[in-house]
């Protein structure tokens, strides 16, 4: 729920130049039915509805190779256009073992650009950091 997202994010003092959050996917998708709040420039193409998303991405965090799937919020998160709704936000982070390879099989279909390793515009200092062996992939739609 947006309530929670917005108790989840005041955790911390946000400066401009910060990393961009990033929170559980549950608190960014759940409750959430703002089109635009992901990936707007998709909407139209290939990019499944958020509800979709959000299945997709449960589906992906209960595999047992996967630690965490976070959503990574857009470099504009906090501009006061945003205040009264779900913040933006630009990319998926999966915490997992699996290959790049492997982890782009479970996202075939959502319109992305791709699988990346790492945090494509560094780690957020609310970010927790991976166990030993997982791999940080981004799904990136740009």
């Amino acid at each position: 729920m947006l309530e929670d997202l917005r108790a989840a994010l005041s955790q911390h003092d946000w400066s401009d130049g910060d990393t961009p959050p990033a929170v559980d996917f549950h608190l960014f998708f759940d409750g959430n039915s703002q089109e635009e709040s992901i990936a707007p420039n998709r909407r139209s193409g290939d990019r499944p509805p958020v509800a979709a998303l959000y299945e997709r991405f449960k589906e992906i965090a209960a595999r047992p190779q996967v630690e965490r799937v976070l959503v990574a919020l857009h470099y504009e998160w906090a501009d006061p256009e945003y205040a009264d709704g779900f913040p933006p936000a630009d990319s998926v982070i999966i915490f997992s073992a699996a290959r790049p390879e492997v982890v782009q099989g479970w996202v075939q279909g959502l319109g992305s650009d791709g699988v990346l390793a790492g945090w494509p515009q560094g780690k957020p200092k609310n970010a927790p950091d991976p166990q030993p062996g997982v791999r940080i992939h981004c799904i990136c739609w740009d």
